[in-house]
């Protein structure tokens, strides 16, 4: 009988994790002809202004802008934007050889985007097939197919909602009783303690306290070659966020890539081990 693959998750956000900055500064910002700070400056005073959610507030400003300067927002001209996101070194190849090399200690690895940036700009990404599910805030969109409204914003604090999605395997998001059901941990398809969640800042927190109190692992990774990006990701080992930080590089040896074949290493000897302790005395 084929032996069965033990099933891990690996959760990443996106902006600063595995791209630099936000997403709509590589090309939506300037098709408006907007700077990043100015855009951004505007998000924080509509945003306390308003006592609104911040997600839902740029992704109003977006559409708004865009009206303003004649720029179309349509699915297919997001996903063109996307194309122009340069990846930190390594992305590229890492979701790939990181499966290969969980598939030869049998172990099945799922990828999963948890990001509160554009769902359809993620998608013209060279890596947006890598992805069993993204969960990204995302546009509704009208007959003509223009996006006209935020169909989902997903914040800092709903991101751990995905987690417990994956947790259970609850992956339809109009579903909410699913994720809310009772599941004996035993029954979860990928136990807490077999998941990954990689990211780079504040936003991250939730996800990286859950993940890290359930017994999973949390990594930050921090922009490389960049003044005072080690020191600010290190306060979260400090702080007990998260268990290491280590620089967004993704390339075979890199710092990251040994931490995750480590734990890779891990969730297959726990694995191991309590199948043997299972059986019992022979």
């Amino acid at each position: 009988m084929a032996r069965k693959h033990i099933e891990m998750a690996i959760a990443y956000d996106f902006d600063g994790t595995l791209a630099d900055g936000n997403m709509q500064e590589h090309q939506f910002l300037p098709d408006i002809g907007m700077k990043p700070a100015a855009f951004w400056a505007e998000v924080k005073r509509l945003t306390k202004e308003h006592q609104a959610d911040e997600v839902l507030v740029y992704m109003n400003l977006m559409l708004r802008k865009a009206a303003a300067a004649g720029v179309p927002v349509r699915r297919d001209d997001f996903k063109a934007r996307g194309k122009a996101i340069q990846l930190f070194e390594g992305v590229e190849d890492w979701f790939d050889r990181i499966s290969g090399y969980g598939r030869a200690q049998g172990v099945r690895i799922t990828h999963y985007l948890i990001s509160s940036g554009n769902a359809e700009i993620f998608a013209g990404t060279p890596i947006a097939s890598k992805f069993a599910q993204v969960y990204a805030s995302k546009f509704m969109f009208d007959e003509n197919g223009v996006a006209a409204w935020p169909a989902l914003a997903v914040n800092y604090t709903t991101k751990t909602q995905y987690l417990f999605r994956i947790n259970k395997g609850a992956f339809d998001l109009s579903d909410n009783s699913k994720v809310n059901q009772f599941v004996e941990k035993r029954d979860r398809p990928v136990p807490f303690e077999n998941m990954v969640f990689i990211g780079d800042g504040s936003t991250d927190i939730p996800c990286f306290r859950l993940v890290k109190e359930q017994g999973g692992l949390s990594v930050a990774v921090f922009k490389p070659h960049t003044k005072g990006a080690r020191g600010k990701a290190d306060n979260y080992i400090k702080d007990g966020r998260v268990h290491c930080a280590v620089p967004a590089v993704y390339t075979d040896g890199s710092e990251l890539d040994r931490v995750i074949k480590a734990n890779i290493n891990a969730v297959a000897t726990r694995a191991a081990l309590s199948g043997l302790l299972a059986e019992g005395p022979q």
